[in-house]
């Protein structure tokens, strides 16, 4: 998921971009669910025994981007890139098309890099043809390269993911992140001149008040605060170094009930919420954590882990299933 530039680079290299990948997806099925603590377990309902409400009546889609959801969740941002990878988000966008749930890709890089890897990325629209896709670049790619990442699978909006922490723990990662908001507003004016609304999520180590009205005021439509509790990168890239030396951070950052709270809880600190919609994903885990982080304000709930968990466990039926 390294957001290095777009320069050009030797067989070696592509070759370890695309063994990085399959890593990142192995390491993420075999970290998933590693006890740790997951702050949606401290927020509970007062329970009312006399409701006044009908389920079959009760209405569940959301607004994201200027469209409607069915329903308030979709399938998160994950991988793409490998012929491994592309298999996943096969049977993924397969899922999102029975289910009419909206669908992230992984990170692009690879494939803007490499053109010939882009199949991975556009069987998802292949796929799932009428859902809701968001394309994923990280904020060092040039607005060309962004344009040119929602072309590739024919994005409704996209993503770019901030991972800061994760760059500084891998090994090849980035160092320098002093123009990533500015980077960011580029992005944000380009893709918009094309109708394409900027989702800023970041990649499980949540997201401040304070950086998501940076994000406002560039003008993104959206942030998915990205919390922890779920997939922790600073874990994953850990596991890739010989003498694990990074496993101290482990845990890094802040989980999405307590950016929810910061962001959108006016009560907290007197100020007002913040002024664009907040998504939500990190550690969700059942449909009762998805209800728990829309009664704290989110507009809808992204679910990564537990939906590739279910694929590698149980196959595409059991994935369709769930």
């Amino acid at each position: 998921m390294s957001s290095t530039g777009m320069s050009a680079a030797g067989p070696a290299e592509e070759q370890g971009r695309a063994s990085r990948k399959d890593e990142h997806l192995d390491l993420a099925v075999r970290l998933h669910g590693t006890d740790r603590p997951n702050a949606f377990d401290d927020v509970s309902f007062m329970h009312h025994g006399l409701p006044g409400t009908s389920a079959d009546s009760t209405d569940i889609s959301t607004s994201v981007c200027g469209a409607r959801w069915p329903v308030p969740f979709y399938i998160n941002a994950m991988t793409g890139g490998t012929s491994a990878t592309a298999a996943i988000n096969t049977d993924l966008a397969r899922a999102a098309a029975d289910a009419g749930v909206a669908i992230a890709c992984g990170s692009q890089h690879i494939a803007l890099r490499e053109p010939e890897r882009a199949d991975g990325f556009k069987v998802i629209r292949r796929e799932a043809p009428d859902a809701f896709v968001l394309a994923n670049v990280g904020p060092t790619v040039s607005s060309d390269l962004a344009l040119r990442a929602v072309e590739m699978i024919g994005a409704n909006a996209l993503q770019v993911h901030v991972n800061a922490a994760q760059e500084l723990v891998m090994p090849e990662g980035d160092r320098d992140f002093r123009d990533w908001t500015g980077r960011i507003a580029s992005i944000v004016e380009a893709v918009g001149a094309v109708g394409v609304p900027v989702v800023v999520k970041e990649v499980g180590f949540g997201l401040s008040r304070r950086t998501i009205e940076a994000l406002a005021r560039v003008g993104a439509a959206a942030v998915d605060v990205a919390g922890t509790g779920g997939t922790d990168f600073i874990a994953i890239e850990n596991e890739r170094r010989a003498s694990r030396e990074y496993s101290y951070l482990t845990g890094w950052g802040q989980s999405a009930v307590l950016c929810l709270l910061e962001s959108l809880s006016g009560r907290l600190d007197g100020r007002e919420p913040v002024g664009l919609p907040v998504l939500a994903s990190g550690g969700v885990r059942h449909p009762l954590d998805v209800v728990r982080a829309l009664a704290l304000g989110a507009r809808a709930v992204g679910v990564s882990g537990h939906f590739l968990r279910t694929l590698v466990d149980h196959g595409r039926s059991g994935l369709r299933r769930e």
